[in-house]
């Protein structure tokens, strides 16, 4: 059996796939990151290692989010993209005339703009969590309620209240305030669900053309009063994929299959490498004013990779090279 294998390893979540020939879901896994990338991939090659039959072989890999140069290197990536480019492929093979792409995670919120099947417009939000799901996380954790009941029990409120949004402190504020005004938890949670939308639309979309087909992804997907505050919000329907969690890994899944179309062999280090030593290090460069901090990756004293740089200097000098 054939397979190609995705890796998305963001901040929060390391995700896994592996996909066959037609890009339909042979496995996949979420673990948590824990602020150790290398130890997350390598816990998840073991276990990939654990689930798969003897007969797959591995034909192409790739890697994508924060990290995915240091997961290049671990796992032997055929390809390497950034993760708008990994959920917009895996977008659009799920519905294939999807113009706009709602993609919320754990640290940080994407929109991006699809037309007549290409990439022209992206925004991120990498600083205010009051968008992300970490925020909603943690409100769950201070109303007393299992994040996996977040959604259910928004759609339940009459009356949802207003809650500041734009700011995660001021939300939360906020948020005790109307409790001690006696308002009950289902208004208050569909208030939050709201409140995180406006903040998402505010920032991430403002000035940005969102038109059906809207795809949402990632995992505050899960969260259906986070869909149903959209749909609210943008007054039309927003369609969550099957794979909604995994469609980073997904997407860089496909792209390393089209990229082994032509009879490359790949580069894959096998699950095995999760039993190798890595250890990473970085230095500053004085060899311009621009001082740039580089990162580099080393394996039994060899230099695999080095990135960070501007000029490319020293991503130029990593193959074989010993340490000192």
């Amino acid at each position: 059996m054939r397979a190609y294998l995705g890796v998305d390893v963001g901040s929060v979540s390391t995700n896994f796939v592996l996909m066959d020939d037609d890009n339909r879901l042979l496995d996949s896994l979420y673990i948590r990151t824990k602020g150790q990338p290398i130890q997350a991939i390598q816990a998840g090659l073991r276990e990939m290692e654990k689930q798969v039959p003897p007969s797959l072989t591995v034909v192409g890999a790739g890697a994508t989010g924060s990290a995915r140069h240091l997961t290049g290197v671990i796992i032997g990536a055929d390809i390497v993209k950034n993760e708008i480019t990994a959920h917009a492929v895996a977008a659009m093979h799920r519905v294939p005339d999807v113009q706009t792409v709602l993609e919320i995670g754990g640290q940080d919120s994407k929109l991006i703009i699809i037309r007549d099947g290409v990439v022209v417009d992206f925004s991120m939000n990498t600083v205010c969590s009051a968008g992300t799901g970490s925020f909603l996380d943690h409100q769950a954790a201070r109303l007393g309620i299992p994040i996996e009941e977040f959604g259910d029990l928004a759609l339940q409120s009459k009356h949802p209240v207003r809650i500041a949004g734009r700011c995660s402190v001021f939300a939360e504020s906020d948020m005790v305030h109307k409790q001690q005004m006696g308002h009950k938890t289902p208004d208050i949670v569909a208030g939050l669900c709201d409140a995180l939308v406006r903040n998402y639309l505010n920032n991430v979309g403002k000035g940005k053309s969102i038109v059906p087909p809207v795809v949402f992804q990632g995992g505050v997907a899960a969260n259906l009063g986070i869909r149903h505050a959209f749909e609210k919000e943008l007054g039309v329907p927003v369609i969550i994929p099957e794979d909604f969690g995994v469609m980073g890994a997904l997407g860089i899944a496909i792209l390393a299959k089209e990229n082994m179309v032509r009879g490359k062999k790949t580069a894959f280090r096998g699950f095995g490498a999760s039993e190798l030593k890595f250890v990473t290090r970085s230095f500053e460069c004085n060899g311009c004013p621009n001082r740039c901090e580089v990162v580099e990756i080393r394996q039994d004293k060899v230099v695999l990779a080095r990135w960070g740089d501007r000029c490319h200097k020293w991503q130029n000098t990593t193959q074989s090279e010993a340490a000192s």
